[in-house]
């Protein structure tokens, strides 16, 4: 029989012991009364990626969806299951955010493989092509705007035009354009630097990022 991993078991012990027993108080609120952030962040499933880290965030202070390459498809009710829809409509209308951030970040795995779809290993179902073809328009729009782009131009580049296409996505669900048009809801865009810490946030007057 196979056991839990010792690693994980070790550290959620040294998390009961350095973590929850000083804060058992807040983990009580919450078990209580239950969750009331008023941010959502809708980042990439990277392990070196981690929102609640990045914005040094206790418990239920922010509503975290993860995927590859933090996408969000474009509104439409067809087929069966809505993953990223469903977390959207209830973190939009029942925890009524304040606000909703994309993050995008460097070396974005499935962003190389909206360059090359050979860079990730894949079933025959093509789970992570069929994902990633989101974003074959910025992509086009990248090679057309930086012919001769380095490789690793034109990553971050689509890695940036991810997030603005998300930002674009986001606003066809029409409880979120609503909500923003009536200044009750604010969509975010970021980019996290991996290797320098940096995060770059989306300026949509200048529609550039900038360092914060």
């Amino acid at each position: 029989m196979k056991t839990f991993p010792d690693s994980l078991a070790d550290r959620y012990r040294r998390f009961k012991c350095r973590y929850f027993a000083p804060n058992a108080a807040h983990y009580e609120e919450l078990a209580t009364h239950g969750q009331d952030p008023d941010t959502m962040v809708i980042s990439c499933c990277d392990s070196r990626v981690d929102p609640e880290t990045i914005f040094s965030a206790m418990p239920g202070e922010l509503f975290v969806l993860r995927n590859i390459a933090n996408l969000v498809p474009p509104f439409e009710t067809g087929g069966n299951y809505h993953g990223v829809s469903s977390a959207i409509e209830f973190a939009v209308l029942n925890l009524n955010l304040k606000h909703l951030i994309i993050i995008g970040h460097s070396g974005c795995g499935g962003i190389k493989a909206a360059w090359n779809h050979n860079a990730a290993v894949q079933t025959d179902a093509q789970f992570i092509s069929r994902w990633m073809s989101m974003l074959d328009d910025a992509r086009l729009a990248v090679l057309s705007a930086q012919p001769n782009a380095s490789p690793e131009e034109k990553q971050r580049a689509l890695e940036l035009e991810g997030v603005k296409q998300t930002l674009n996505n986001l606003r066809t669900f029409p409880f979120v354009r609503e909500r923003e048009e009536k200044g009750t809801l604010q969509l975010h865009g970021a980019h996290f630097d991996i290797k320098t810490g940096t995060l770059s946030v989306y300026d949509n007057e200048s529609k550039m990022f900038k360092a914060l």
